[in-house]
């Protein structure tokens, strides 16, 4: 059974602040991680024993090439990487409030990822996908969208499970309907769609998960999972649905948490040998055996700092 994960999309440097519950004026250094949603996600993949690679475009400055160093350290194939001198690596830097939620200011206008086009990729990258993981940041109106839907098109050739979490960034989309119609452009194309509590209404115009399930299963789409942060995760097929609650941690730092619990749980889905027609057909006892791993992995990553920093190994 094919094993690799691919994403596509950003990777970047994210600076966490020393100070936290502080705004950014406050603080008076900041250490440079890693970072960028698609890159966290293979980085829990591979540190819980996967195979994966990221497609992404990086400046080539010493941000960029901190990056790939960094991303091969945690057993990410950076193979698919280009480097350019168009336009620098993305940075974005992080405040954090005391219980570790964050907030962004993203420096990229451009920056080198948005301008890697479809032309650029290679069909022999995706021949042993088990899934390709995608995220809205890098479905603006610049070539890397582009790159995107081609992407899809060659992953669903090879026989991929698509995921996508829109992972919404408000900054960076100058038009907050423009932004809604791309994530649900995006949607109907993929298998799994992760969405959190802060997400669903915008994107459905729904509060209720139930209400907004028929907006949800669109076409390709055969799982929904709903993440309520310390309130727990819910996945959803047609036909089954499973719960399961948040580990009771002091959190940190919730930088990359989502993208931990999306990388994990691909893990585990690859580790029961599920399938993209699987997916349909998947019961209550696996989902939540899915979800009860994504949660674990999660509690362990947000009592430190940082995304693929945080992340440690654990069982299946």
């Amino acid at each position: 059974m094919k094993d690799r994960l691919i994403a596509i999309g950003e990777a970047l440097i994210d600076f966490i602040p020393q100070q936290t519950g502080c705004d950014f004026s406050r603080v008076e250094s900041f250490s440079p991680k890693c970072g960028g949603a698609p890159a966290n996600v293979c980085g829990a993949y591979s540190v819980l024993g996967g195979s994966s690679a990221i497609i992404t475009q990086l400046g080539d400055d010493p941000f960029g090439h901190k990056i790939a160093k960094e991303l091969e350290g945690y057993g990410v194939d950076t193979s698919c990487i280009s480097f350019t001198d168009k336009a620098n690596t993305a940075l974005a830097f992080v405040s954090l409030a005391d219980n570790g939620n964050r907030t962004f200011s993203f420096y990229r206008k451009p920056s080198a990822d948005m301008l890697f086009s479809a032309k650029q990729l290679k069909r022999e990258w995706f021949d042993n996908a088990y899934a390709l993981h995608f995220c809205s940041v890098s479905l603006g109106d610049f070539p890397m969208k582009e790159a995107h839907v081609k992407a899809i098109e060659l992953a669903k050739q090879a026989g991929a499970i698509i995921s996508f979490d829109p992972n919404l960034r408000f900054m960076l989309w100058e038009d907050k309907k423009a932004l809604c119609r791309t994530v649900n452009e995006f949607i109907p194309r993929s298998d799994i769609v992760k969405i959190s509590d802060e997400e669903l209404e915008f994107i459905t115009g729904e509060k209720d998960i139930r209400a907004a399930l028929p907006k949800l299963f669109t076409e390709e789409v055969k799982l929904v999972v709903y993440t309520c942060g310390k309130d727990g995760a819910y996945a959803f097929t047609r036909s089954a649905e499973a719960y399961s609650e948040s580990e009771r941690v002091a959190a940190s730092d919730t930088t990359g948490a989502g993208d931990g619990f999306i990388g994990s749980l691909l893990y585990a889905l690859c580790s029961l040998g599920i399938t993209p027609e699987g997916l349909s057909a998947m019961r209550e006892d696996q989902l939540k055996k899915c979800l009860d791993f994504a949660n674990r992995f999660c509690g362990e990553s947000v009592t430190r700092k940082g995304a693929i920093d945080s992340y440690r190994r654990i069982e299946f």
